[in-house]
């Protein structure tokens, strides 16, 4: 399946890569302040963006943080509140929205079920300026999951369709509110979605793909690295991993994240060369190479690499003054100048020491195993100096009783208490069961009072926030050598790196830092010179120079020159021009799914660009509005039989739309199921109350024969998803000599990193080399050329039970950088390979982006099992009837890397089950029941 990228490769510098050669090799970025706000300054000239960030678990809120209150609300938490914080700050920022989980429920506070928390921006002054109705950032919650009930990250994976389709609506309708105030009435779309950790990021590409903007993603932590780790520590097997946390899902959320995202944002180089180059979809070298020949105007053979960009995470400084007294030289106070009280949080914490005011080794950490706290502990008890000549302060999160704590979280601070007890450490050692997040700058303040020194022992760090804040208040720090910390003791050089591992070696650093008063003052000083590198100004001025070079992308149907008025509905292609575009979208010909473009010759450029299609240029002429006169294409605006109206595509003047997606191997099962679920609805259909969409993994000229063998009429269905979801048609209204209307726009939709011909050709090579294998000749998969169009490569599967399952070709494609979905379909005998951002459930949230149509007035019918794209149709705001007895072979299945009850919320009320063998009448009782219909 490879291609040859030797080609000009020999002799690389590191100027053919500077674009992002930092990040590739390691450096911390080396873009000046100035010149970054100018690059920046000169993008946004004139321009007022809309940022969406996503991070779905765990608790989160603008004001008093519970971080440490479980492993979900931790240092991600107060990162992506204050980076949204932030980048609304900056010039030419208008908006930011923080879009997380709504959480209405007993066990936490009433403020995560607010709907909506405005952050308070970091300068008012200046925020005042430019501020308008809808300006700032925000903290949005969308309602998903269980009601009143808060669920752990690992348990949230079946909910994310839910998500989703929640977030698409509330970006919908922002971008509309927007584009009143600041888009002269044109929607404003987000410049970039950006995911945090894995199930944002598996959130971020779905949103990116229904939206057609870029996307970013920061990983925070990594199901690969966590994977090794948990394997090396030998305390679990891989299953009961995999069953704690959901680790296969979470991989494989990364992965597509890969596959998706332009731009991925990492804090150090250890998470590019240790954890990133552990994933199929990232590979530094070929990343290298790729962007090598991309810059030399080379071929890539459709291969693509997300951008790796080092960005280490920044810090609100300006509210913070570094203690320049010690516990010595404290005053009195007088009259005129009262002391100042001291924070409550110190006398919790001194309560524990015989002697106060001896330096504090401080270690802020939840109690989990990878942080490594009980080996902090052993070098403590067992090194006699360091303990006549410091205090430990160890604060681990909050906790009521132990015995109501995680029993991973008991177990370490059990072995704690125990150490303390073995080495008799009362009255040298602080663990405070209570603080607030309000009282973690205090408590700095306190270490950095009594000459103290900060630490972070763990195993391995992604990044090291909490070493950066330890600098800001004037700690020298002790930090691990594995991970990030190694890059921001590059940049502060304000103490030593350590072996987590080694015991001894930890007592040293501590011992020489707190006694060597001149070593700690040099450290200090490094530390509080050099903090303003790792600023959130800092950081989000890099930041947006990346998001600036970026290639825009946007939904492509709006358009500012067109004076159509609006009409009455209030979704987001209400014009009439919505409907005149279809009218280009070319004719389909039912003599072959190849010619399917051949079209207007007066809507084509003859002198095809850059190689392009005709097809491709016929929608790049179309997109410069070339044209003009839409109705040349030859579209009728006949009424439709059942509204009276053909000004929009009937679908979108349903009260209900039902959507066939069983896709039996036999065109005979499939017809019977299409016929009982027609015939149900029959009276509805005739009202126009309900409409059909018919969604395949055929290809429209294998549709039309399957319409015609079962006695069914194109009309009988609004709109078509075939093959697997990289097409979409209409039904014509004017035409049974062509009776499907292809929707262009819906291809420039889905194109984005989509392989072409070099894609295809990778396939056909790999198909030749799985039938290498065979002995006489013999074929297991062969090229279906009768029915693979632009976005659809389409294989028969010989002898399904000798191809490699769907999991094994998915991992091929993203060694390869090729980035595509691979589907099995119909029990195997045929493979689909199409773009990335094609499925047939992002083919309904299209239309839901473009024509408005309610997703949850949508019903899916799906089979017992179905083609490995199944999982993807179930969950959702829409309705999905799970007919049983019908598609009910696994073996497509059976090679999932995780199972499906780990991403499909069986117990919601949006799925319905039906009994094998059920009626027409059993199905729409059940619909009935649920409230879809009325009795």
């Amino acid at each position: 399946m490879s291609e040859d990228l030797s080609e000009g490769e020999k002799g690389d510098t590191v100027s053919d890569i500077s674009a992002h050669g930092d990040s590739i090799r390691g450096r911390m970025p080396r873009i000046s302040s100035v010149d970054a706000m100018e690059t920046w300054v000169s993008y946004q000239k004139g321009k007022k963006l809309y940022i969406v960030l996503i991070s779905l678990h765990g608790l989160i809120r603008g004001e008093n943080m519970e971080l440490g209150r479980d492993s979900d609300t931790g240092g991600q938490v107060k990162y992506v509140v204050e980076l949204a914080r932030a980048l609304g700050s900056m010039p030419g920022v208008y908006r930011v929205d923080l879009l997380t989980r709504q959480v209405s429920s007993p066990e936490v506070d009433w403020s995560y079920g607010e709907p909506t928390e405005m952050l308070t921006p970091l300068n008012s002054e200046s925020f005042m300026e430019d501020m308008g109705e809808s300006s700032g950032s925000y903290i949005i919650r969308i309602p998903f999951g269980p009601k009143d009930k808060y669920v752990e990250k690992e348990l949230l994976w079946p909910y994310i369709p839910e998500f989703v389709d929640g977030a698409l609506n509330h970006i919908i309708q922002m971008s509309k509110v927007l584009g009143e105030q600041i888009g002269d009435g044109q929607p404003v779309w987000p410049v970039a979605i950006h995911g945090h950790y894995a199930d944002a990021g598996d959130s971020a590409a779905l949103l990116s793909g229904a939206l057609n903007v870029p996307m970013l993603f920061t990983g925070h932590s990594l199901g690969r690295d966590k994977l090794e780790q948990l394997l090396k520590q030998g305390r679990i097997s891989r299953d009961e991993i995999n069953t704690t946390y959901k680790i296969m899902r979470r991989i494989e959320a990364e992965e597509l994240a890969l596959d998706a995202s332009e731009i991925v944002i990492t804090s150090t180089r250890q998470e590019i060369e240790q954890q990133w180059r552990l994933y199929d979809g990232f590979d530094p070298i070929l990343e290298r190479k790729l962007r090598a020949r991309i810059r030399r105007n080379v071929s890539c053979y459709g291969r693509f690499m997300p951008r790796m960009v080092i960005i280490p995470p920044g810090m609100e400084f300006h509210h913070i003054i570094p203690h320049d007294g010690d516990m010595d030289g404290e005053t009195e106070g007088n009259e005129d100048h009262p002391r100042t009280p001291d924070p409550v949080i110190w006398s919790e914490i001194m309560r524990f020491f015989t002697n106060p005011r001896k330096p504090m080794i401080l270690a802020l950490a939840r109690p989990d195993p990878k942080k490594n706290i009980t080996t902090l502990v052993k070098a403590f008890g067992e090194c006699r100096p360091l303990r006549e000549l410091a205090n430990l302060t160890l604060i681990m999160g909050n906790r009521d009783g132990i015995d109501e704590m995680s029993s991973t979280s008991a177990s370490v601070l059990l072995s704690i208490l125990k150490l303390i007890d073995k080495y008799d450490l009362y009255g040298q050692v602080a663990y405070p069961k209570h603080h607030k997040q309000s009282d973690v700058p205090d408590i700095y303040r306190l270490a950095a009072k009594t000459k103290g020194v900060f630490i972070n022992p763990a195993f391995i760090e992604p990044f090291g926030l909490t070493l950066i804040e330890a600098a800001a208040y004037g700690l020298p720090i002790v930090a691990t050598r594995n991970g990030g910390p190694v890059d921001i003791h590059r940049v502060l050089d304000n103490g030593l790196l350590v072996d987590p591992h080694d015991q001894q070696s930890i007592a040293d650093a501590l011992l020489k830092l707190v006694a060597d008063k001149q070593l700690w003052a040099k450290c200090r000083q490094n530390g509080l010179k050099n903090i303003h590198l790792f600023s959130w100004p800092e950081h989000c001025k890099t930041y947006l120079t990346k998001i600036a070079s970026c290639k825009p992308r946007h939904p492509q149907w709006q358009r500012t020159d067109d004076g159509t008025e609006n009409s009455d509905t209030d979704s987001p292609g209400d014009s009439l021009r919505d409907i005149q575009d279809i009218s280009l979208n070319l004719k389909f010909s039912l003599d072959g799914d190849k010619n399917e473009a051949s079209g207007n010759p007066e809507n084509s450029d003859e002198n095809a660009v850059d190689g392009k299609s005709k097809l491709e240029n016929a929608v790049l002429t179309w997109s410069k509005g070339f044209v003009r006169d839409t109705r040349k294409a030859g579209f009728t605006e006949k009424s439709d039989q059942n509204t009276g109206t053909g000004k929009f595509p009937a679908l979108r003047r349903r009260k209900h739309i039902f959507v066939i997606a069983v896709d039996c191997d036999t065109n005979t099962d499939t017809l019977e199921t299409a016929g009982k679920i027609l015939e149900a609805f029959g009276k509805e259909k005739t009202e126009g109350s309900v409409g059909f969409i018919l969604s395949t993994s055929m290809s429209i000229s294998e549709v039309h024969s399957f319409l015609v063998s079962g006695g069914l009429s194109p009309s009988d269905f609004d709109a078509f998803v075939c093959n697997s979801g990289s097409d979409l048609y209409y039904s014509s209204l004017t035409s049974e000599e062509s009776p499907f209307v292809l929707d262009l726009y819906y291809h420039s939709h889905i194109e984005y990193r989509w392989g072409g011909e070099g894609l295809r050709k990778s396939l056909v090579r790999w198909t030749a080399s799985i039938n290498d294998k065979m002995a006489d000749n013999e074929r297991i998969i062969v090229e279906n050329e009768q029915v693979l169009t632009e976005y659809c490569y389409a294989f028969k599967v010989q002898k399904p039970g000798m191809v490699p399952p769907v999991k094994e070709l998915r991992k091929l494609t993203r060694i390869h950088a090729l980035r595509c979905h691979v589907i099995y379909c119909q029990n195997g005998t045929k493979l689909n390979v199409i773009p990335i951002m094609a499925s047939r459930s992002q083919a309904l949230r299209y239309l839901y982006v473009r024509w408005g149509v309610d997703l949850s007035n949508i019903v899916v019918f799906v089979g017992e099992s179905g083609d490995t794209d199944y999982e993807g149709l179930l969950g959702g705001v829409h309705k999905t009837v799970i007919l049983k007895g019908v598609c009910a072979s696994n073996q497509l299945h059976a090679n999932r890397t995780y199972p499906l009850t780990d991403v499909v919320p069986f117990d919601s009320p949006n799925i319905v089950q039906m009994t094998e063998d059920c009626s027409g009448s059993d199905i729409r009782s059940s619909l009935e029941k649920v409230g879809v219909l009325k009795g």
